[in-house]
C-alpha cells in the first residue's frame, strides 16, 4: 500500500477510535454502577455465593471502572498521539510534496541557468571565432584584391594595346579597301570595255556567221573588206602619228577604237591594256613600221 494510503487509513482509524472510546467507557461505568443502585443499603452487608460481599464487589467494580477510565485515558492519549502522528505524517507528506515541487522548480531554474550560461558561452565562442576568422580572411582578401587589381591592370594594358593594334589594322584595312575599290573600279571599267568589245565582236561574228551561212562568197568579201579597213585604219593611224609624233592624237580615241587600232597593227595582249598602254603600244608599232 502506498505511503499516502497508509497515512489516510491510520488517520481514519484514529478518528473512529476517538469517537467510539468515550461511549464505551461510559457504558462500562454504567454497568458497574447499576447493581449497587438496585440493591441499596439493605443488601450492603449481604454475603453472596462465593463468600464475597457486595461492598467488596462494588469495590472491585469501582477499581475496574477506575482501570477502565485509566485505560480510556490511555486510549485517548494513544488516539491523540495517533492523530498527532497522522497529522505529522500528513504534514511530512505535504512538506515532501512541497520540497519535491521546490526541488523540481530549483532543478528547472538550474537547468535554465546552465542552458543560458552555455548559450552565452556558445555565443561568445561564436563571436570570437567569427572575429578571428574575419581577421584571418581579411588578409587573404587583401592579397586576392591586390592580385585581382594587378591582373586587371595587366588586362587593361593588353586591351589598350590590342585596341591600338586593331585601330592600326582597321586603318590599314581601310586603305587597302580603298585601293581594292579603285582597282575594282578600274577592273570594272576594263571589263566593261572588254565586254563592249566582245559584244561588238560577237555581233560582228554573228553577222559574219549569218553572212557565211547565207553565202560563202559574201564571207570572203567581208573578210577582204575587213582586211582593207584594217589596213586603211593602220594607214590612218600612221598618218595621224606622222602628223603628231608624240601620240598621234590617239588620246581623243575611245578605248575600243584603240583596241581595234592595236589589232590592226598586230599588238598582242591589247585587250588587257589600259588606254595609255594602248596609245603607247600603237605609237611604237606605227613608228616601227614607218
Amino acid at each position: 500500500m502506498p505511503r499516502s494510503s497508509v497515512v489516510g487509513w491510520l488517520s481514519e482509524r484514529t478518528r473512529t477510535g476517538l469517537r467510539e472510546m468515550p461511549s464505551n467507557a461510559a457504558w462500562m461505568l454504567s454497568r458497574a454502577a447499576r447493581p449497587a443502585e438496585r440493591v441499596g443499603s439493605a443488601v450492603v452487608d449481604a454475603t453472596p455465593r462465593g463468600g464475597d460481599t457486595v461492598d467488596a464487589r462494588m469495590k472491585r467494580a469501582r477499581e475496574a471502572a477506575e482501570q477502565a477510565r485509566e485505560a480510556e485515558e490511555q486510549a485517548l492519549e494513544a488516539a491523540q498521539e495517533s492523530k498527532d502522528r497522522a497529522n505529522y505524517a500528513r504534514h511530512v507528506s505535504e512538506q515532501g510534496r512541497a520540497r519535491i515541487t521546490e526541488a523540481e522548480r530549483e532543478a528547472s531554474r538550474i537547468v535554465r541557468q546552465r542552458v543560458a550560461a552555455a548559450q552565452k558561452a556558445a555565443d561568445e565562442s561564436v563571436k570570437r571565432e567569427r572575429r578571428e576568422a574575419e581577421e584571418e580572411t581579411e588578409e587573404e582578401l587583401e592579397d586576392v584584391r591586390a592580385e585581382v587589381d594587378e591582373e586587371l591592370d595587366e588586362a587593361e594594358g593588353e586591351a589598350e594595346a590590342a585596341r591600338a593594334r586593331a585601330e592600326e589594322l582597321v586603318a590599314d584595312a581601310t586603305e587597302k579597301l580603298a585601293t581594292a575599290r579603285r582597282l575594282a573600279d578600274e577592273a570594272a571599267d576594263a571589263a566593261r570595255s572588254v565586254a563592249e568589245e566582245a559584244r561588238q565582236r560577237a555581233q560582228e561574228l554573228v553577222e559574219d556567221a549569218e553572212s557565211q551561212a547565207n553565202e560563202a562568197d559574201a564571207r570572203i568579201a567581208a573578210a577582204e573588206q575587213l582586211r582593207e579597213r584594217s589596213e586603211e585604219t593602220a594607214k590612218h593611224a600612221a598618218r595621224e602619228l606622222g602628223r603628231h609624233p608624240t601620240n598621234g592624237g590617239l588620246e581623243s580615241y575611245r578605248k575600243p577604237e584603240l583596241i581595234e587600232l592595236a589589232a590592226s597593227v598586230g599588238i598582242e595582249g591589247r585587250t588587257n591594256m589600259t588606254k595609255d598602254e594602248l596609245i603607247d603600244a600603237i605609237a611604237k608599232a606605227s613608228r616601227a613600221r614607218g
